[in-house]
């Protein structure tokens, strides 16, 4: 059984998920997004799964886009 099939959002509308931008009245629906996220058994196998394929839309493993950019930016001070 892979990852996606033990995923909480399996039972969830997928677009909770995939808000249209990540400020303003879109703060309540990725709250809501990251709550699941947060109960989910297999949140670090999603996050690094969206982390490591560079998905660039939607709440994944509980990080926004921006979220997942930023941890994806090398960091200056370590190069």
């Amino acid at each position: 059984m892979n990852w996606h099939e033990r995923a909480a959002c399996r039972s969830e509308d997928p677009e909770l998920f995939f808000p249209v931008s990540d400020d303003g009245s879109s703060l309540l629906q990725i709250e809501r997004a990251r709550q699941v996220c947060h109960r989910c058994p297999v949140l670090r196998e999603c996050r690094g799964w969206a982390l490591r394929n560079g998905e660039t839309d939607g709440v994944w493993g509980g990080l926004t886009p921006r979220q997942r950019r930023e941890l994806s930016v090398p960091d200056p001070a370590g190069a």
